[in-house]
């Protein structure tokens, strides 16, 4: 058993496994080290973040031009899945920041006592802001330069927008709280994991779910109504407001309360 020595994240493994309050105590660590991160650093790497997520919707919006332009079969809903979690994977390796992975990562150590409410707020809205301005970016580069070259229709774009928008207002903020939940858990088991294989296979399986289930994230789902907002006249700039607030108090509930809390909660009690 090996003990953590200057303050590294302990290397103990029962059965293979990371031990849970290893996993809580890297957890709080890295959410410590954002919290004291300088303000340019985390916003450029939040901008870095909006950018590359971008690809994920991107591709969707390819798949749908080169199939039958519409969701619904299987194998469509499959590849529309997989392609959606291109962007993750992009972003989570890369080791941009996230808003909706700080949903978990960065409660922990408010919730420990070692940063403040203040902090958290800090944190929070350097990385949502400069997570939105990149998607922001993102979306006004594509659709304005991919559909000359010919590999994407705009109807394309439009549908992904609209299959975000079309929930209700209520159905909107509880599916963005299992979108958050699912991204909360996605933090903590890449954090669990031991090989970039393992985070690689994480990041998939828990991003293609919120495709498959078209659940609101609010930082790529931000990208996918700003095409729609940018190629369809019946989708509004309130449309594009109601996602962004529901979308991100959804996931905030979900990332902060069903994993941050319940699992500081029976860890430290453990």
């Amino acid at each position: 058993m090996a003990e953590s020595d200057g303050g590294e994240t302990p290397t103990r493994f029962f059965g293979g496994q990371t031990p849970a309050r290893d996993i809580l105590e890297t957890q709080i660590e890295e959410g410590l080290h954002e919290i004291h991160r300088e303000l340019d650093g985390l916003f450029l790497s939040g901008l870095s973040a909006g950018l590359d997520i971008g690809f994920g919707p991107l591709l969707m919006a390819v798949i749908l031009t080169l199939s039958a332009g519409s969701y619904g079969d299987l194998p469509t809903e499959l590849l529309l899945a997989s392609a959606y979690s291109i962007g993750f994977i992009f972003v989570v390796l890369g080791r941009s920041e996230l808003f909706t992975e700080h949903t978990t990562l960065a409660v922990l150590p408010v919730i420990d006592g070692r940063a403040s409410l203040r902090d958290l707020g800090r944190l929070w809205s350097v990385i949502f802001v400069s997570n939105v301005i990149g998607g922001l970016v993102f979306a006004l580069f594509v659709v304005n330069v991919i559909p000359t070259i010919g590999v994407v229709r705009p109807e394309s774009f439009v549908t992904v927008a609209e299959k975000l928008i079309d929930h209700g207002a209520w159905g909107m903020f509880l599916s963005a709280v299992l979108a958050g939940w699912l991204m909360g858990l996605l933090s903590w088991l890449v954090t669990a994991a031991q090989s970039t294989m393992g985070r690689l296979l994480i990041i998939w399986l828990i991003t293609a779910a919120i495709g498959l289930l078209h659940l609101p994230h609010s930082i790529a789902g931000n990208v996918e109504v700003l095409f729609g907002l940018f190629l369809a006249p019946e989708i509004t700039l309130a449309d594009y407001g109601r996602f962004l607030v529901l979308a991100t108090l959804g996931n905030v509930v979900g990332g902060s309360v069903f994993v941050a809390l319940l699992k500081y909660g029976h860890i430290s009690r453990g």
